[in-house]
């Protein structure tokens, strides 16, 4: 599959990846800024900013008038904020995608930061769903955020702080715009049925203008020794236990990142995979487990998470645990990473069926500077071993790099019990 990269004079990377087979497109800007590069005391400005774009610009007076353009082409559009990214997307009719990205370039260039105080009201129940009624943080991936990263915006919350959000101002919102929405901070993609030269024509004459500066330097999180593993309970009403378990791992261009991707599949990937095998087919005691893989730019983690009752949290714990040990110290059959590696292969292909997943693969790539191919990526998948995969469990499942976070009803358990599993 190709993809074209066309670099403007103002630094802006306008990505094409053409699909004549398809029948929608993909029209994304990405911008390499997010909660991460919020300043102290105004958590969730980069979140509160996104929102911001969408209540109105010089040429669309309101958030009705902009959802009202898309639509009138077939469209629909939607944004989202990570750690270090925000991106602007929408679906359209492939005829369309000129004038979708007229209206894009109005909210990034031409937006009038007003409805402040409404914004803010939504921003602030959205905030609501991570906190219990006593203003306790319940969810598991803000309290794990707070022990990989203590101390540091990568472990906070997005959308920030009931405080912080209420400190936002006006002020705040244009210098945040000001300082990280610069072309030279930005890519464009276009996925699905179009002409590349017509779209980087369309881009220079929308946002040629749009002008570049230097963007500051992300702080990175301090380096911190892997000497002890750390837990965190949090007490909230619920019948069950909601758990997280985490191991600190590495950057997301790190050449393991393949391997990773393979481990995490193996161990929660689906109905055949360990965890699933062994806590719910084999125990019964949870009804899904998962894994995802977060990775940043100089770090990252694996984490496994399940729900079960508070009676049974020490049998799965210890199970879970057992599983990832057994990947150290055993060689993964041959059976085994071979239909691990057949559905990944498959996921791969038929992410070439959507608009969506190309551009994303290709305009966040290219933000991060770790772009890739389907058929590259197939290539490393192929590449690895079950020697790479136990060779990396073993560096990241050892007792001492493990955290564990467990939200729920936890007076009820045995905390000191606990605390010795996950030491051993």
């Amino acid at each position: 599959m190709n993809h074209q990269t066309f670099t403007l004079a103002n630094g802006l990377r306008v990505v094409s990846v053409p699909l004549p087979h398809l029948h929608s497109i993909e029209l994304a800007v990405y911008l390499k800024v997010g909660a991460r590069n919020d300043p102290p005391q105004r958590s969730g400005l980069s979140h509160f900013l996104e929102h911001m774009l969408f209540r109105g610009t010089a040429d669309y007076p309101s958030s009705l008038a902009i959802e009202t353009a898309f639509e009138e082409l077939g469209g629909i559009v939607n944004a989202a904020t990570d750690a270090d990214s925000t991106c602007f997307y929408a679906r359209l009719h492939p005829r369309h995608a000129e004038q979708g990205l007229a209206i894009l370039a109005s909210m990034l260039l031409r937006p009038t930061l007003e409805g402040m105080e409404l914004e803010r009201r939504i921003i602030g129940e959205e905030a609501l769903e991570d906190i219990n009624e006593e203003g306790v943080v319940t969810s598991p991936d803000l309290v794990m955020g707070g022990l990989l990263w203590p101390g540091h915006p990568l472990g906070g919350a997005t959308v920030g702080s009931l405080e912080d959000i209420a400190r936002i101002t006006s002020a705040d919102l244009t210098k945040h715009l000001h300082t990280w929405y610069r072309p030279n901070n930005a890519v464009v993609v276009l996925a699905g049925p179009h002409d590349p030269a017509a779209m980087a024509a369309a881009a220079t004459r929308l946002l040629g203008a749009w002008e570049p500066q230097p963007v500051p330097t992300f702080h990175p999180v301090p380096p911190r020794p892997a000497d002890a593993p750390r837990l965190a309970l949090v007490q909230d009403a619920d019948s069950q236990v909601t758990v997280q378990l985490a191991f600190p791992s590495f950057s997301r261009n790190d050449p393991r990142t393949t391997s990773l991707k393979v481990l995490r599949r193996l161990l929660a990937g689906g109905g055949c995979s360990r965890l699933h095998l062994a806590l719910r087919e084999q125990l019964g005691l949870v009804y899904a487990v998962d894994s995802a893989i977060g990775a940043y730019d100089e770090t990252g983690c694996i984490t496994i998470d399940f729900a079960t009752a508070p009676e049974n949290l020490a049998t799965v714990l210890a199970v879970t645990l057992h599983e990832l040990q057994r990947v150290r110290a055993e060689a993964i059959p041959t059976a085994e990473l071979e239909r691990v590696r057949t559905a990944y292969l498959a996921d791969l292909d038929y992410s070439r069926d959507s608009v969506a997943e190309m551009g994303a693969r290709y305009g966040w790539g290219t933000l991060m500077e770790v772009v890739r191919s389907i058929d590259d990526e197939q290539r490393l998948v192929q590449a690895v071993a079950a020697a790479d995969l136990q060779r990396l469990a073993g560096e990241l499942f050892r007792p001492e790099n493990r955290f564990l976070v467990v939200i729920g009803p936890v007076d009820g358990i045995d905390q000191p019990a606990l605390r010795l599993l996950i030491q051993h």
